[in-house]
This record gives structure tokens, sequence and C-alpha cells, in this order.
């Protein structure tokens, strides 16, 4: 019966966008796209939020149930908290019931391994089917990671008609990431961002699929990591007492991020990017020179001292510890060797080292050093591409994220060598290209494994990273000036490779943007010019 109304319905649907029948429109369209997709015209309603229930049809744990509230609250109230504001949109009206053969009260969720402490891995089966029928749908997936995927994608497809009737169309849907690795680098030391403004992106990241938060949280500016067995770095280091992140923040946004199976994978950056904010922990820092005198700068971490791996060894326990993600990103980009060169301590040990005047062979001689210290750790490990370009021996199963220009042939290098690859030079989300607003479709048309190398180096390349560095960011723009752009990344990085029409994309995002919008985040527009129904 229901199927006789569908072409009333979206007729009035379109209406609510201020769209004519002929315009293409967007409603109840999944992003990113999934792997399979097929949607039909025909119409279930949603019973309301008093009756609708999602039921664990198979294993349950903390993380399920927790997932359970956060989406029923997202589907019928807008926000993954419950509140008052739409709950009139969430009975059905006369109208309604009378078009309804029958309304979608339950959702079966079947997970076949859920476990209450588990945390997402690199190797995370992320895999779902879904279904949506009369009166009964159902989501399938073999761990936790993946009923996760199925519930956004599900909350995705309902939205609410022109009678304020909540409505999804009947679906079938099989999927699973294209990549592994969907990563999105906040920087919180160029400009300290507080907590709730990074549990708002994790709730972005979840809703955009991307598994993986870069926590950028040191730099050379502020050390606002609050150390166990090192507390003088952040005394000293950061911009003030009030901008650290303390043991209890960083638990709190761990499993934040844990709940919405996403990664916390922190950056400690050195022997570079240390110069002001680790000067705290004696002799780390290698004091620059003026002709034969120091003249008060510090430069790089001292690579020549015992002491300094002394300390390296006891940070990265304690890191190691902190974070229970199995990578530690450890850095090793843009180390300036000027202060090396200015000192003579350093030039003596070059010397007696054999190095000569080549200084990137005393860089290899501190990153073999640190990344043995994280080996002995059983730590597994992430660095930018200067550590392989410098022939630094490293780790089989090591990650190589890649930033500098010509990204092609660097990862035609760096698989050619058996590591797998990270994609982010392209995906500098701090820099606003142009066509003004439209900078989104270029992130939308690179292909991570778009260059010259066999099938077997192309399988090495395990996804990438949106960057949002921190120089003229903070809590203030950081989620306006991520979202939707990152969004175009996020169905890249998930959605098969022939998912590359952009007129498509448009009109999907556009309707994504004003799905976050409802969900409360501060989401700028750019497709131009229109509305949402609910506005921020």
């Amino acid at each position: 019966m229901l199927s006789l109304f569908s072409t009333l319905i979206l007729g009035l649907t379109l209406c609510m966008y201020g769209l004519s029948s002929g315009s293409s429109v967007s409603n109840g369209s999944p992003w990113p796209m999934p792997m399979s997709f097929t949607q039909t015209d025909e119409v279930v309603v949603m019973s309301g939020a008093e009756e609708f229930r999602f039921i664990a049809a198979g294993d349950t744990c903390n993380i399920l149930e927790a997932a359970f509230k956060r989406y029923r609250n997202i589907i019928f109230y807008g926000t993954p908290e419950s509140s008052n504001w739409q709950k009139k949109s969430t009975k059905n009206d006369h109208l309604g019931k009378l078009l309804a053969s029958s309304t979608l009260q339950n959702v079966a969720v079947t997970i076949k391994k859920c476990e209450d402490n588990e945390y997402p891995s690199l190797e995370s089966d992320e895999s779902y089917s879904l279904a949506v029928g009369d009166a009964n749908s159902s989501i399938i997936a073999n761990t936790i990671w993946g009923g996760l995927s199925g519930l956004e994608t599900f909350s995705q497809l309902t939205y609410y008609n022109n009678d304020g009737m909540l409505v999804i169309n009947k679906t079938t849907i099989q999927d699973s990431p294209r990549f592994s690795h969907r990563g999105l680098l906040v920087d919180t030391s160029r400009h300290f961002i507080k907590v709730p403004i990074l549990l708002q992106n994790l709730d972005a990241m979840a809703y955009n699929k991307l598994n993986v938060f870069h926590w950028h949280i040191v730099d050379m500016q502020a050390f606002p990591y609050e150390s166990i067995n090192f507390p003088s770095l952040s005394e000293t280091g950061a911009y003030s007492p009030s901008h650290v992140y303390t043991q209890e923040d960083v638990a709190l946004v761990i499993e934040y991020a844990r709940l919405r199976g996403i990664r916390v994978m922190p950056e400690f950056d050195t022997p570079g990017h240390t110069f002001n904010s680790w000067g705290s922990i004696k002799d780390l820092l290698t004091p620059c020179y003026s002709g034969d005198k120091p003249d008060g700068t510090f430069g790089p971490v001292n690579p020549t001292l015992n002491s300094t791996y002394d300390f390296l060894k006891s940070f990265m326990q304690e890191i190691t510890s902190v974070f229970p993600d199995h990578y530690i990103h450890l850095g090793g980009d843009e180390v300036n060797f000027k202060c090396w060169q200015s000192n003579p301590q350093i030039t003596d040990f070059m010397k007696a080292q054999g190095f000569g005047s080549d200084y990137s062979k005393l860089e290899e001689y501190y990153e073999q050093k640190l990344l043995d210290i994280m080996s002995d750790l059983n730590s597994g490990y992430a660095v930018w591409q200067e550590v392989i370009d410098n022939n630094v021996k490293v780790k089989n199963d090591t990650i190589v994220e890649v930033w500098l220009p010509k990204w092609q042939n660097e990862f035609a290098k760096v698989t050619s060598k058996g590591y797998r690859t990270l994609l982010t030079s392209t995906f500098y989300l701090n820099r606003v290209a142009s066509p003004y607003g439209q900078d989104w479709k270029g992130y939308y048309g690179v292909d991570p494994q778009d260059f010259n190398g066999t099938d077997a180096q192309k399988k090495l390349v395990i996804g990438g990273e949106v960057c949002m560095w921190g120089e003229f960011v903070d809590g203030t723009n950081l989620i306006p000036r991520l979202w939707p752009r990152a969004s175009a990344v996020s169905e890249r990085l998930w959605s098969p490779q022939s998912v590359t029409s952009l007129d498509d994309a448009k009109i999907r995002i556009a309707e994504h943007r004003c799905r976050m919008v409802r969900r409360g985040l501060q989401v700028q527009p750019i497709t131009g010019p229109g509305f949402c129904r609910v506005e921020f």
C-alpha cells in the first residue's frame, strides 16, 4: 500500500528543500558511498522514538550498548545526547499513519564477536551488511567495528519528509572500506584545542567513517601533554597551566574514540620540532654555537649523549602504556642541521663515527637508536618519509607517511622497499585552496593508488590522512574548516575506486553537510547557495 504513495512523499520532500521535482536531490543517501548499495523508491515510516529499538541479536558489549543509545538519539533527536527540541517531529502524524501499512520498530544487530575492553586496530574488520524491509531491519557484522559502521549508515538512511514523518527507503547494503587507515591529524601544539572540541571532531570522524585520530599533540611551540614521569615538560613547555592535557583528558579522548571505533595514534616528533618545548630535560637539546661560544639558543635533540636515549626509553615506555594503540608516530621530519653543524661536540662525534660532514648520517644514527627502543617496547611506529629517505633501517611493519610534493614518486620508492604507506601530501586541509568554496573537489579526485607500481606495491598503500596543522587553527575554526571538506577525503578512502562522480558527490555531500549541522556540528557550506531544514 505504501508504495502507491511514494511519489507523493517524494514530492513533499522536494518541497521541503525548496527544489522542484525536476531537480536532483539527495534524501537518505549514505556518505561515504558503500561498496554495494541498492535503494528502492518504497518508503517505510519509522515508529516513534518511544517505540523504536535496536536489538542485539548476537554478541553484545558495552561499546554496542552505548552505540544503540547514541544512534537512537541521533536518529530521533538530531544529536548524540537526547534532547526535547525536536520531539514533535518524532511522532507520526495522522497522514503518516494512514499511509503506512506498518512502521519500522526494530533493527536487529548481529555482531559475531563483541568484547567490552576491545580496541580498534589497523587489522580491524569493518565490514557489515544492512537490510531495510517493511517492518524489520537488520545489521550483520563480524566485529563491533563493522557494527558501528552499519549503525552509522542506517542513521544516514533516515530522513524527515515535509510532514515531519521520519522515513527510510527499503535498502540493501554490503559494505567494507577500501583502505584500512583513514586518518585525520589535528595539531594541538601551535594552538591549544580544548577537549570538548576534540570530542566534537571525533563525532564528525565517526559520521564520516574516519578511523584514526592522529594526535599531533606536541611540537616545538608547546608541550601540552602532561607526562607522568616528566611533569616539567608541560610545566615549562605548555603555553600556560590551563593549556595542558591531563592524564584524565587523554584517557577521556581515547575512550571517547574507542566507543566510536576510532584509534588514537599520538605523535611525539623528534629529533626536530623540539627546539623550545622540550627544553626542561637537561642536556636533551643541542646548544647552538656562534663562533666558539654557545649563543643561548637550542636546536634538535642531541643525538650524541647516552642520557638522551635513557630519557627516550623512559618517556616512550610511558607513552606506550598511556596510549593503547600499537602504533606511535615518531615524526622524523624537517630536521634542521645548522645547529648540529655549529656545535663542536657534535662535529667531534661525527668525526669519531666516520660520518664526515654528512649530517643525514647523524640523523640516521639517532633514528636507529630510537626505533630500537620502540622495538624493545614491542611498539609499532609510524614515521614521516624523511626517515626512509635517509635510509634508516626500520621494521617491516613500519608505516611511512608521505607529505612532500611529487608523492607518486615517493610512493613508488617506499612501496618498492616493502613498507606500508599513507598519503597526506594532497590532503592538507589547513590550506584553503581555490576555487573559492570548491576545493573539496580536488581532494575528492585524488586516488592514493595512482602511481607507477606493481599490484603488490599498491596493496601496501593502506590509506591516507587529512592534516589540519595549527598555525592558523584553534577551537574557534577547527570544525568549520575541516568539515565537510574532510568528508571528500573520507569517501575517497572508504568507497570503491569506481566512485568518482563529482555531480553525484555534490548532491550527496550537500545532504551530508546538513546532516552534520542537524547533529550539532558547526560545519560550513561548500556547494553554493542553499539551506538546511535545520540550521545551526
